[in-house]
């Protein structure tokens, strides 16, 4: 017996593509649990979906490759939201809007923050409060 793997995948859709039940082939045809963290799927335009996927790693592999007939782009090892060091001035107003601890005091005599994008969920809470635009969407 397989075990449970969960792969985090951002799609991207081309214009003409974005109306298909992507989703539902993925649960109903590769048993898959998904779990959407951001969409953005609007017939006529190019969409986005940030998602989770959990079940067996042949499962996972056959969902991605369905999902690729369909000409979306597949990306499975990138961040949808980005932090820039450069631009960050350390301020900490993120920190507290962040549902999961990606962004964290990491040394508390610095008051430095530290980003950790395993743990991001991408909710988008960081880009909405940073003053000074260091965190940042792929999208």
């Amino acid at each position: 017996m397989s075990e449970t793997a969960t792969k985090k995948l951002m799609l991207f859709f081309p214009r003409w593509k974005s109306e298909k039940p992507i989703i539902y082939h993925l649960v109903k045809d590769h048993n898959l649990v998904v779990n959407v963290f951001r969409a953005r799927v609007t017939p006529e335009e190019e969409g986005y979906l940030v998602l989770d996927v959990t079940g067996t790693e042949d499962d996972i592999q056959r969902g991605v490759d369905f999902v690729k007939t369909f000409d979306v782009t597949v990306n499975d090892t990138d961040k949808g939201v980005t932090r820039d060091a450069d631009r960050c001035t350390h301020c900490g107003h993120c920190v507290v809007h962040c549902p999961t601890d990606a962004l964290v005091i990491g040394d508390a005599a610095k008051r430095d923050v530290a980003y950790d994008p395993e743990c991001c969920i991408e909710c988008l809470a960081c880009i909405r409060v940073c003053p000074y635009g260091a965190c940042a969407s792929a999208f």
